[in-house]
């Protein structure tokens, strides 16, 4: 196991349902391979239940709700995607305010295929660069971002308009999954840096 995320702790934050699982599982591995600490957070104490495609996957605790996660205790966030998990997390306002405390804080951000749903949500993504599931790609362009038809995009403050802050690491779709894994910790990394000198 690498340490190169020793002492970063993620918020991976999802609805109570609908989450698509391996865009759940395969970043939440990458984080706990390198050494970080992820956490699940949901609007409802209990477990968060997952998708495989259309069909019905497994069920995780949560580790804290929405209402009770605090940003300062935490360092990047995950948003992993699956068409209801988002539509449903968009909804629950604690969600959105520790989202745009999070990226007003300068902390980083990823999210994966429906994932940017709540970041449009929070007023997150104009001036950003991103790429998604192409069904949001409206969306986003909507919401003021510049929206790429890429695996991978990795967004840094000041890239667009300079109103942004921190860094915004956006995939396309699972297929695209690896390339996000290693963005997440690569980027994440840089956060330990930062944590390690304060």
């Amino acid at each position: 196991m690498s340490s190169s995320l020793q002492g970063v702790r993620v918020a991976f934050v999802v609805a109570n349902e609908g989450i698509e699982q391996v865009e759940l599982l395969a970043p939440w591995r990458a984080v706990l391979d390198a050494g970080g600490r992820p956490e699940l957070i949901a609007p409802k104490p209990g477990l968060a239940g997952t998708m495989r495609h259309l069909d019905r996957g497994d069920r995780f605790p949560v580790d804290l709700s929405t209402a009770q996660a605090r940003p300062e205790d935490f360092d990047a966030v995950v948003l992993p995607g699956g068409v209801a998990n988002p539509a449903v997390l968009r909804q629950d306002t604690p969600a959105v305010k520790f989202l745009i405390a999070m990226v007003g804080a300068g902390k980083p951000v990823a999210a994966i295929g429906h994932g940017p749903c709540t970041l449009i949500e929070g007023g997150l993504v104009a001036g950003r660069t991103v790429t998604s599931s192409p069904s949001l790609q409206t969306d986003l362009r909507n919401a003021g971002a510049v929206w790429v038809d890429e695996a991978l995009r990795i967004c840094r403050d000041g890239e667009s308009d300079g109103d942004s802050d921190g860094v915004m690491i956006t995939g396309r779709r699972k297929e695209d999954l690896p390339a996000f894994c290693r963005a997440i910790t690569s980027v994440f990394a840089e956060t330990r840096m930062t944590v390690a000198t304060t």
